[in-house]
């Protein structure tokens, strides 16, 4: 049998990953009896976690919202993804408790974890999204953040994109990068004498590596900048959208920001904000703006509010025109 120690946190293990447990499922799960597992219950209740017992025929344990925060247990792969996601945050309120979050997860973990956390070295532009890095998508991260940390050349298959042949690539890595849905490596591409954005999962890295390489500096010194005018298609780190407006959306900011791209939200409130956001033009900037199921507002500027009346015209066309537009035949 288990010693005492080791049950509390299998137990706790369990708790953890389920909304609720019988007592016969977790007996059998720790291979005691329902007793012990009643009394290993208390115990856990002694140390501060708040574990509900249901009654009745359904009933059983489960681990509820208590008034103090708890130490809590984690996996390898889960370890791993809380780090990459603290150091994924772009956020200035909440940087330095990531980092203080961060520091307190590594100084517990076993070394052979520490380094894997060590090894990731991630710039985040953007946030990424839900779904964004499935996990197993840890270890060719982990595999490239090695070689950006060794500053070694790396040969990687690279499939552009769906059904296409993969390419073969050398390459100095540099940075690892979050952009919207995404992860992206950042590297000169050796053989086009120019900088390049990989995605992480179209990447095969190849062994061995290659020599150590000097580190470059993107143009600007600033990645996220320089990855943010790739991504718009310019080499200008200074540039900005040629079109830029402003609006109020009736929605919470909460709503928007995931759409918004490097666009700024301004909350008003519960249910309103003001967005500041640009596009290459007025008429992609006017839809862009609509296509939120919700009251606009434009603030400006002029062209803004032209490019929403031509494309409500447009789109009332649209709305009666017969169901079948004449086509000439062929």
């Amino acid at each position: 049998m288990r010693k005492t120690s080791s049950r509390l946190l299998a137990l706790l293990s369990l708790l953890q990953v389920r909304p609720g447990w019988s007592g016969d499922d977790l007996a059998e799960r720790l291979e005691v009896t329902v007793r012990t597992v009643r009394r290993d219950i208390d115990r856990l209740r002694a140390l501060g976690y708040p574990v509900a017992t249901d009654r009745g025929p359904g009933g059983g344990y489960r681990l509820r919202p208590g008034s103090q925060m708890p130490p809590l247990l984690f996996d390898d792969e889960q370890a791993i993804a809380v780090a990459v996601a603290l150091q994924s945050t772009v956020q200035p309120a909440i940087a330095e408790d990531a980092d203080r979050a961060l520091a307190t997860l590594r100084n517990v973990l076993p070394p052979r974890l520490r380094q894997r956390i060590d090894t990731l070295r991630i710039t985040t532009v953007r946030p990424p999204e839900p779904g964004a890095m499935p996990a197993r998508a840890l270890d060719p991260l982990t595999a490239l953040s090695t070689a950006i940390r060794r500053r070694e050349e790396l040969r990687l298959d690279y499939t552009p994109h769906q059904g296409a042949a993969p390419q073969r690539r050398r390459v100095e890595p540099h940075h690892l990068v979050a952009w919207r849905t995404h992860w992206h490596l950042l590297a000169w591409d050796l053989d086009r004498d120019d900088w390049r954005a990989f995605r992480t999962d179209r990447i095969t890295p190849r062994t061995p590596t290659g020599p150590r390489f000097d580190v470059r500096q993107v143009p600007g010194g600033d990645v996220s900048a320089f990855v943010t005018s790739r991504f718009r298609g310019s080499d200008d780190t200074d540039a900005a959208w040629p079109c830029q407006g402003e609006a109020i959306l009736d929605l919470p900011a909460s709503a928007v920001v995931p759409h918004t791209a490097d666009g700024l939200v301004e909350p008003l409130g519960p249910t309103r904000c003001r967005v500041i956001t640009g596009s290459w033009s007025w008429t992609a900037l006017a839809a862009g703006l609509g296509r939120f199921d919700a009251n606009l507002h434009v603030i400006g500027p002029p062209a803004l509010r032209e490019a929403c009346a031509a494309l409500a015209r447009r789109y009332a066309a649209a709305a009666t025109e017969p169901d079948r537009p004449d086509v000439p035949d062929e």
